[in-house]
């Protein structure tokens, strides 16, 4: 366990974030599945990265990839298309707890296979490499989507490739695009036309370095930290304008909570708006942008701003429920909080509680999101080792703005 303290601190800083974790791993993927290997630059530093280095390095017939989610739902696709080839892909503590019945499902339907080992719809698998001829498909499209994704990026060696016909509402959209968009690159032709997604098959190719974008998830928390601070100029790198990552939404969400985003050459500038007008109440739909919930509610409760955040139905089978802990840890520091099973509800507090311990739910993103607490009040953040999961320097970064963190 670690405190952090920085109450009415003003933060000031140049911090260099690592690649993004989404970018790094499906380049990861298409660079296993490339006839002549292309070079990664900038590559995440998350320790969900390093293990899929490490499963895609590893001949054995057993595949342990922790609590790497990306890992577990890219991998099960990538090693149903390795021919002749047997493995059995498994997980640890939560990961095992997590549904991948209807990736499985879809990839039997391409001629996968694919048997579960303990549980039916969930990890272990035991999965025989063969070639797949591909074709067309239908898929709930409020399920992950990972589980998509995994499908697109095994497509091109698929001798039909693949069309994906999505049923319903269809959620995190910018991380579909964003598949689309590195296939392109790499030269695969690849689209989407409203809710059918297609690519197809053909030769994975770059002749030049795929440059990772930095991590826009991870530049949330500085987000929040500026819009809490009484003063703040902060300056992240490497970003651009026109980025892949549906996070990079952060820059028009957080106006209304009174950041403004500079774009410089390659990096980016957060300052506290001088003109910021404090709303009583801020709804926010997060369909697209589900991974910055946590830290939204977090930099309401410290703006003393109520909040509904809706379009979290992916939320409960993240690495933990997120919404039942997002709930839970917020009523510690007396916020007034109700879900439903996609979205939240916050009544914030005139007066944070002080001290309050931090449970992380095994959740990288818990600890981070709650983080900026300290800037109203002191507050300790259990298993801090937990951020390794997707950004390992984090608070090594926090030191560097100025709060301050001792173990306990």
């Amino acid at each position: 366990m670690i405190k952090l303290e920085g109450k009415k601190l003003n933060i000031k800083g140049d911090i260099q974030i690592g690649g993004s974790k989404s970018e790094s791993n499906r380049l990861l993927i298409l660079q296993a599945l490339a006839d002549e290997k292309f070079t990664i630059e900038n590559l995440s530093n998350s320790k969900d990265t390093s293990l899929m280095l490490k499963a895609l390095s590893n001949d054995s017939n057993t595949i342990n990839i922790g609590l790497a989610g990306t890992a577990m739902r890219f991998l099960t696709a990538y090693l149903s298309v390795q021919e002749g080839r047997e493995v059995t892909l498994t997980g640890e503590g939560r990961m095992l707890q997590r549904p991948i019945g209807e990736l499985v499902e879809a990839l039997k339907t391409l001629g996968a296979d694919i048997t579960y080992t303990e549980n039916e719809g969930y990890p272990p698998l035991l999965i025989k490499g063969k070639k797949l001829d591909g074709g067309e498909i239908s898929l709930n499209s409020g399920i992950s989507s990972q589980f998509i994704t995994a499908l697109m990026l095994t497509a091109p060696t698929m001798e039909k490739g693949i069309k994906i016909n999505l049923k319903g509402k269809v959620v995190s959209l910018p991380y579909i695009n964003m598949s689309i968009q590195l296939l392109s690159k790499v030269g695969v032709d690849a689209n989407i036309d409203k809710k059918t997604i297609t690519v197809k098959k053909g030769k994975i190719f770059s002749d030049t370095p795929m440059a990772v974008e930095s991590d826009w998830s991870s530049a949330s928390y500085h987000y929040s930290l500026v819009a809490s601070a009484d003063e703040a100029d902060v300056i992240l790198g490497t970003y651009r304008r026109e980025s892949f990552q549906g996070d990079s939404a952060l820059a028009e969400l957080y106006k209304k909570m009174g950041v403004e985003t500079l774009y410089l050459q390659d990096k980016i500038r957060l300052q506290k708006s001088s003109i910021f007008e404090k709303s009583e109440l801020i709804e926010f739909d997060l369909n697209q942008q589900p991974d910055i919930a946590q830290t939204i509610a977090v930099t309401c409760l410290n703006l003393g701003i109520d909040c509904k955040l809706t379009g979290l139905e992916t939320l409960r089978i993240k690495e933990t429920d997120r919404l039942y802990a997002l709930k839970t840890e917020l009523e510690k520091l007396g916020a007034s909080v109700t879900i439903t099973n996609s979205s939240l509800d916050m009544v914030a507090t005139e007066s944070i509680t002080p001290n309050v311990e931090i449970y992380t739910y095994d959740d990288h993103r818990m600890a981070m999101a709650f983080a900026p607490i300290a800037l109203k009040e002191d507050v300790y953040i259990e298993d801090p080792d937990v951020v390794v999961k997707s950004y390992p320097d984090f608070w090594e970064h926090l030191n560097k703005l100025g709060i301050k963190t001792s173990t306990q």
